[in-house]
């Protein structure tokens, strides 16, 4: 019971993988896997940054408009400077993330108001700025970052950071103390503001990263890209393990939990008798069933 406790996702995710051996022939080919791995590396990156969030009691539900924005100013700028795109989609994604933070901690605004109002004006300065176009990146300066392995050995790179940050420096530690209770935190003389702000600047910068990615993928920076990954990401959070409540659960958890739901509509996909649809009605129940186990079992906290 312990052990399912910690790897319910883990275990989750064999089941699935096994399923789709025993079913599908074309499942276990180096082109699938290869496939699903590309197709959720972005949507990975942005769901680290969540994690760092929720951990430590907030939500963001900026980080697809967020992704939207910075592939816009990557393509804007990648055509002086590949560079100066790729630092300058970061760099955006980041300050909107950092205002997020401020008005949470300064301003005292709920996280779900907050970010949602960044989501809509985010997504129609996008919008806005591109007259609803798409912004194409010329040249091929960029194209790398989104095709080939290069996605996938990013995204593990960035977890293993991830991971590092929340095991083994302060900020990682005290995020989990904040996420467990921020007046204890802050009676403890932590600096609960700061840390709260930090989530959000990486979530932003994050959500950045992804956005450079996709725009590299895609060939050009769309101001209508990304549009409901926010409640993938936090779909991948609590389906990995990490409680909405903050304070428990880890980035490994949050990969596991990206990687099941890829597979599970890779899955939908391969089989191709149900809708797009009733798709997103199964997304929505098995969520729904995760959040409720979640309220009745409550594991341990580790960092992983």
């Amino acid at each position: 019971m312990k052990f399912l406790r910690h790897n319910g996702a883990f275990v989750a995710l064999v089941v699935v993988c096994i399923v789709g051996v025993a079913r599908y022939e074309s499942f276990l080919t180096v082109e699938n896997l290869s496939n699903i791995l590309r197709q959720n590396s972005m949507l990975g990156v942005v769901a680290l940054g969540m994690t760092f969030v929720i951990l430590g009691g907030g939500i963001d539900l900026s980080v697809g408009a967020l992704v939207a924005v910075a592939g816009v100013a990557a393509a804007m700028l990648a055509p002086h400077n590949a560079l100066l795109g790729v630092l300058g989609g970061i760099l955006v994604a980041s300050l909107l993330g950092v205002i997020n933070g401020l008005l949470i901690t300064k301003a005292r605004i709920q996280p779900f108001i907050t970010t949602l109002a960044m989501l809509i004006a985010a997504r129609a300065a996008a919008l806005a700025v591109t007259h609803e176009q798409s912004v194409n990146i010329s040249g091929d300066g960029l194209g790398w970052l989104g095709r080939g392995i290069a996605p996938v050995v990013l995204l593990l790179i960035l977890y293993a950071g991830g991971w590092t940050v929340l095991r083994h420096t302060r900020f990682g530690r005290y995020v989990y103390a904040v996420g467990n209770d921020e007046d204890v935190a802050r009676l403890m003389g932590l600096r609960t503001d700061r840390i709260v702000i930090g989530t959000y600047a990486l979530s932003g910068g994050l959500a950045g990263v992804a956005g450079v990615m996709l725009a590299a993928r895609l060939g050009a920076g769309l101001p209508v890209a990304a549009t409901g990954w926010e409640l993938d990401a936090i779909a991948s959070v609590v389906v990995g393990g990490t409680l909405l409540t903050g304070g428990e659960g880890g980035v490994w958890r949050t990969l596991v939990g990206v990687l099941l739901l890829g597979v599970i509509f890779n899955l939908f996909n391969l089989d191709g008798t149900i809708s797009p649809w009733w798709q997103w009605v199964l997304r929505g129940s098995f969520l729904l069933v995760v959040v409720v186990v979640q309220s009745h079992i409550r594991p341990a906290t580790l960092p992983s």
